[in-house]
Order: structure tokens, then C-alpha cells, then sequence
């Protein structure tokens, strides 16, 4: 698995709008945001019948993983299962696509056919469905301006207007969703081995300390 260095900043309106002034003369916006420059993603999340990932989150474990799918708009042919894996201050995803209809059946509950797709990572979901009642928990929604550099692999993301809502609501794009308390907007940079000084000077922050929150966190608030 290849880590990732990662670093998070609670940010003001004003702080977004100058960085991406700044990010836009050194580093292209991603393919795949939308012709605005942005888009939305909206993401189921799993726990267990403990809680055992908001815990962990919440208790600063060193170690710890969770279970997430997400689509980006609403768009249903690109639809992603992450296991997110961290340690320390890196972190890695481990990836599978997954079909509408596919995404249909887990929410149904039907998961049987997990176990003989052959695809490693659906083995390993179903798996901890079965043995810990891992079940979807809430949707995190937000929107997300993203810009990436090529040495370094870096990842500049943009978020706000996080919202959550609740897990049977995931397939409806326009489905109901309440905004996390603060309102916060958040800047995360993301690279390999090493951070350009440009990306550094590019989305440096006077006064702004990094910061430990958790999107899933802040939208498990409501249940």
C-alpha cells in the first residue's frame, strides 16, 4: 500500500479565495471536476454495531480504517468502494468500482455474492459486515474544488457546505441533508514523498493551525 502524507486547515472564505488565486497559476484543476471547477461528492459511510471507527476517530487511535462508498454529482457510472486506512499523519485508500446495480443490492442487504467476486476488497466488506455488523451509519455530502500537481503526486482539495443525512437516503441525489454544526470549510493537501515548496507557498495559511476533523464525525452529530 502506498502512504500518503496528509495535512488538514480549517480555512475563512477569504483564505479559499486567495489560495485558489494562488493554486490556479501553479497547478491544474482535476479532470474530473466539473466545468465550474468543482464538484459535489456525496459518500455513504459504515461502522459497526460499536461504533468502533467513530471511536477510534474520536479517541485519536493511531491505527484504524473505515468503509465508505461514494459518487461524485449525480452520476451513477462511476461509483467508487474505499477502504480508508490511516497511520499517524499518512494515510492510504484502497479502491473498487462498483456497479448501480451492485450498490442497490449492498443497500438492500444483499450481499451474499459478495464473497465470490473475486474482488478482493467486496470479500473483505463482506466479511466485516457478517462477523462485526458493519452497516451503513450516515451520508456525508460536500462540495470540493480540487487541484492536483504532478511532482510530489500532489492533491489540493477545497471542501464546504458539509452535510449529512441518512443512509437510505444515499441513491437520491436531492435526498434530505442537514448542514454540520460551524458550517466549515476545510483545506487538505495530500502528497508522496515530498511537497513542492510552490504548492507549499501557494496554499500557505498565516495564523491557520492544522487540524484532526473528521467529516464522518461531524455528521454522526445527528444519529
Amino acid at each position: 500500500m502506498q502512504y500518503r502524507n496528509e495535512i488538514k486547515h480549517w480555512i475563512t472564505p477569504g483564505d479559499a479565495a486567495a489560495i485558489r488565486t494562488n493554486l490556479k497559476a501553479v497547478a491544474s484543476i482535476d479532470k474530473h471536476a466539473a466545468k465550474d471547477g468543482f464538484y459535489r461528492i456525496r459518500s455513504l459511510y459504515f461502522d459497526d454495531l460499536n461504533n468502533t471507527a467513530l471511536w477510534e476517530k474520536l479517541d485519536g487511535v493511531n491505527e484504524r480504517r473505515k468503509f465508505r462508498i461514494r459518487y461524485y454529482n449525480e452520476d451513477f457510472s462511476y461509483i467508487m468502494l474505499e477502504c480508508k486506512v490511516k497511520r499517524d499523519n499518512v494515510g492510504c485508500k484502497l479502491q473498487e468500482r462498483l456497479t448501480e446495480d451492485e450498490l442497490r443490492r449492498i443497500m438492500n442487504g444483499d450481499i451474499t455474492w459478495m464473497v465470490s467476486s473475486g474482488r478482493p476488497l467486496l470479500v473483505t466488506l463482506y466479511v466485516e459486515m457478517k462477523a462485526k455488523g458493519l452497516r451503513p451509519k450516515c451520508v456525508v455530502e460536500y462540495m470540493r474544488v480540487p487541484f492536483v500537481y504532478g511532482p510530489g503526486n500532489v492533491r489540493v482539495t477545497i471542501d464546504w457546505n458539509i452535510r449529512t443525512g441518512a443512509p437510505g437516503t444515499f441513491m437520491d441525489p436531492h435526498g434530505l441533508t442537514l448542514p454540520v454544526e460551524g458550517d466549515p470549510m476545510l483545506l487538505e493537501v495530500k502528497w508522496d514523498d515530498y511537497l513542492p515548496t510552490v504548492i507549499r507557498r501557494a496554499a500557505a495559511l498565516k495564523n491557520r493551525r492544522s487540524t484532526a476533523f473528521s467529516k464522518y464525525g461531524a455528521c454522526r452529530v445527528y444519529g
